[in-house]
Formats: C-alpha cells, sequence, structure tokens
C-alpha cells in the first residue's frame, strides 16, 4: 500500500505529517511508532525549515517493510553531518535518521529544483496482533 500527502511548508505541518505517517502503518509495536515519529519530525521539519517549500510525503507498506519519503522543491543538498555540539540546537536530524533507520537516503528530483529524503525500517505487529507479523 503506497499512499501520499502534501503539506505547506508551516511549522504546524510537522506534527500533521508524523500522524499521517502513523495512521498509515496502522498498529506496528509501540517503540517503532515512536522511531517513525521521530525520523518523520526530523524529515519534515528539515523541508519546513530549510526549503520552504511545500513538501509531499509518501508512506509505503509492504510485506512488513515500511518506506517514508518526503519530497519538497527547495535548492540545497541534504547531507548527514557529524552531530554538532551538545549546546547546539541544530544538526542533528539526518544524524537521527542514519542512526534509526535500516537504510536512508537522497535522491535529486527528475528535471527540477528539488530532493527527496527516504528512510525504510522493517516493521513489527504490536504486541497482542501477532496474527498479523
Amino acid at each position: 500500500m503506497k499512499t501520499s500527502r502534501t503539506f505547506p511548508p508551516d511549522v504546524a505541518s510537522i506534527r500533521a505529517a508524523r500522524q499521517f505517517v502513523l495512521a498509515a502503518i496502522g498498529e506496528a509495536a509501540a517503540d517503532q511508532r515512536d522511531l517513525v515519529s521521530v525520523m518523520v519530525s526530523e524529515l519534515a521539519m528539515n523541508a519546513v525549515e530549510y526549503a520552504r517549500t511545500r513538501f509531499e510525503v509518501s508512506v509505503e507498506v509492504t510485506e512488513g517493510r515500511l518506506r517514508v519519503e518526503v519530497a519538497d522543491s527547495g535548492g540545497g543538498t541534504a547531507q548527514a553531518q557529524p552531530p554538532p555540539p551538545a549546546t547546539s540546537p541544530h544538526g542533528r536530524g539526518l544524524f537521527i535518521v542514519d542512526e534509526l533507520s535500516d537504510d536512508w537516503g537522497v535522491s535529486a528530483s527528475q528535471g527540477a529544483t528539488g530532493k527527496s529524503v527516504w528512510f525504510t525500517v522493517a516493521l513489527r505487529a504490536a504486541a497482542g496482533n501477532s496474527s498479523r507479523s
């Protein structure tokens, strides 16, 4: 199942994007829902703060695997940086995605300005839903 939604470049869109993805993944294990929530928040925040354009969030769940992609039409590139000093309030987003995901990457938009940042994780059913695993 694949679904997508576009969000405006507004701070309120970060929460909305997170809720959209969590609704799409259904009854995954609670700890995984928390990790996915953090990663979606980081990617959506990057789109709002740095790209400052509308952004599209795509969610694909196939055979226990989740892929989330956040695409914007802003310039620049997305690269994970070494963790910043503890006193810095910024610069951890892609480092966090790198640490929490099974895999992640960046794809340039075809023939236009922009990029897509994606991550994948294997999903487990929530406790008590073993028949759905």
